[in-house]
């Protein structure tokens, strides 16, 4: 099963209301910015989408929005991350349904999951769907942690787990898979710090959250790596590297939404117990911006 999924594959956040509700209009216009900015491809309801503070109802609001508003211009990958393997099959043949293009399935865990576990609840989703699915590896939020040995299994054993979104920060991990699938399985970044070092070493895309602010220089560090403009690629890489480590570290959906506020673009408050940015931080985040802007 082959991918489309290369370069910048862009995290819209989920904009909402002051009532609370998802905001479809702004959603699309977020989805168009980003198609605008050279985005390879869009990923709603990630980590920066607020995917896991959504109902059910909500979620599948959002997914459908998204992927109608891309509307077939650039891949869409949907991401899952669901505590039961019966809720994230739901969710993965409604993304089938509407239309996205492939699903980004993140296990969550509450009691520790054994690596049989783990595989068994991809090889569910695997069956259910005909979609690819994209193996996403995030112990900080998910509370589980695949090892290599163990995402090289899954890749085997489920046919239609045919990609790997790494967000550990560790590079030696997206290189051990590579030996160990022969190169056969391509790999994603998902720790924005990481991300020249990643595409250096082969990662066939970026995914990140930063093109909702400046969409400019991501693209810009996948095209000089891609021309093997190493001098360039390490240019770029430091002038945005500010921000990369500013939302990593204040949270993607809060320091997102207070972005597109300061540059006009009003996506709500981030769903409680996530709270806003705050007077201090966002005045940081306006200085970063600013000097992305000169």
């Amino acid at each position: 099963m082959q991918t489309r999924f290369n370069g910048i594959i862009a995290y819209p956040i989920t904009p909402f209301t002051a009532d609370g509700k998802i905001d479809t209009a702004t959603l699309q216009l977020l989805v168009q910015r980003l198609i605008d900015g050279g985005a390879h491809a869009i990923a709603p309801l990630g980590s920066t989408g607020e995917s896991a503070y959504l109902t059910d109802a909500e979620w599948e609001l959002a997914a459908q929005v998204a992927v109608s508003a891309v509307a077939g211009r650039v891949p869409t990958v949907v991401g899952i991350s669901e505590l039961t393997t019966a809720g994230a099959i739901r969710r993965a043949r409604y993304a089938e349904q509407i239309g996205a293009d492939a699903v980004m399935v993140l296990p969550v865990s509450y009691w520790k999951l054994t690596d049989a576990e783990i595989i068994a609840h991809y090889a569910a989703i695997g069956a259910a769907i005909r979609l690819p699915i994209m193996l996403y590896n995030n112990p900080a939020t998910s509370g589980i942690d695949m090892q290599p040995e163990l995402i090289a299994r899954i890749c085997r054993e489920v046919s239609n787990v045919t990609m790997v979104k790494e967000s550990t920060g560790d590079l030696q991990r997206m290189l051990r898979l590579q030996q160990l699938t022969g190169g056969s399985v391509p790999f994603y970044n998902g720790s924005n710090p990481l991300a020249m070092a990643a595409l250096t070493a082969g990662a066939a895309g970026w995914c990140t959250a930063a093109p909702n602010l400046n969409a400019a220089l991501p693209l810009a560090l996948v095209e000089a790596v891609r021309a093997g403009d190493l001098a360039r690629a390490r240019s770029v890489f430091e002038r945005q590297l500010p921000l990369l480590q500013f939302i990593v570290q204040t949270g993607l959906p809060t320091s997102v939404k207070a972005g597109l506020r300061l540059q006009g673009i009003e996506a709500g408050e981030p769903r409680l117990p996530l709270q806003n940015l705050g007077p201090e931080r966002t005045a940081q985040l306006a200085a970063i911006l600013q000097t992305l802007a000169d």
